[in-house]
């Protein structure tokens, strides 16, 4: 049921254009940020104000993808 509602979800999102900023329509690809102009000045080192490094953050942030890998298949192989 969850899978369904979010399917319809989606597609009732991009029919009515949700998320879409005027002016930006790329196609298909206006939903990814890669799209957007001059992003790179969001994701830039020296302009990234903190005191932990944005190479520490993207570090951070593909280690807990794999963490979160690792425990879903962990538990995909507890249920059986």
């Amino acid at each position: 049921m969850t899978l369904v509602l979010s399917v319809v979800l989606a597609v009732y999102i991009m029919v009515n254009h949700m998320g879409l900023v005027d002016g930006l329509d790329f196609g298909a690809g206006a939903y990814y940020y890669a799209d957007i102009p001059e992003f790179d000045r969001y994701a830039r080192d020296d302009v990234y104000e903190s005191p932990v490094s944005m190479w520490t953050v993207t570090a951070l942030f593909l280690a807990w993808g794999a963490a979160m890998y690792r425990l879903l298949l962990w538990s995909d192989r507890k249920e059986k």
